[in-house]
């Protein structure tokens, strides 16, 4: 079973997580003036998005030139995001204790907090799978990035709004369902690896 653009939309929001990232961009942005976070806010995601796309458009040429597979790519994105699906449940209590004096550029909200090792594996692989449907996964990152740069440009009236405790009960729920998406994903690299072996 391929994704759909809706189901590749889900995938990409589960992993960039902008929830979950409203504590991390918080600290960051903490000595941030206040009429300069917006803007701040806009250019990481802008970032984020162009990395992103770049390796879309790149990507085909990247496994080839490094030799990968679609069945390697599969499988260790299984296991990367298998691992980051367990971070978003049991995240650690210095991950959101990032504080810095100057203003981020790129690191750390662009890259990794949005445009992260599981987000570019997921864009290599939606365009692996289906290279032909390109134009559907530019579509699905740009609604993912839209609703990053809304949820995090509102991320103060949610935390007041939802309060702490539910910002974290829910990236938790996403954390659960991305884990089942992680193991559906090791199983089709293990049934496409039992299908190559010979008999």
């Amino acid at each position: 079973m391929g994704y759909t653009f809706a189901s590749a939309t889900i995938l990409l929001l589960l992993i960039t997580d902008p929830l979950g990232n409203i504590p991390v961009f918080a600290n960051a942005l903490r000595n941030v003036p206040q009429e300069r976070r917006a803007r701040v806010i806009l250019r990481e995601v802008l970032i984020a998005f162009m990395l992103l796309l770049a390796f879309m458009f790149m990507g085909d040429r990247f496994l080839r030139v490094m030799g990968l597979s679609q069945l390697s790519l599969q499988i260790g994105g299984g296991v990367v995001l298998f691992l980051i699906a367990l971070r978003m449940i049991f995240p650690h209590p210095e991950q959101a204790d990032a504080e810095s004096s100057v203003e981020p550029l790129i690191v750390p909200l662009a890259i990794p907090m949005l445009a992260g090792p599981s987000a570019l594996a997921t864009v290599l692989l939606l365009v692996a799978q289906a290279p032909e449907r390109r134009l559907e996964w530019v579509a699905a990152l740009s609604v993912t990035m839209a609703v990053c740069a809304v949820v995090l440009l509102l991320a103060e009236r949610i935390q007041r709004v939802l309060g702490e405790r539910v910002v974290t009960a829910f990236e938790r729920l996403m954390g659960l369902v991305l884990v089942a998406v992680s193991v559906e994903m090791l199983i089709r690299g293990v049934k496409m690896l039992a299908a190559e072996m010979p008999h």
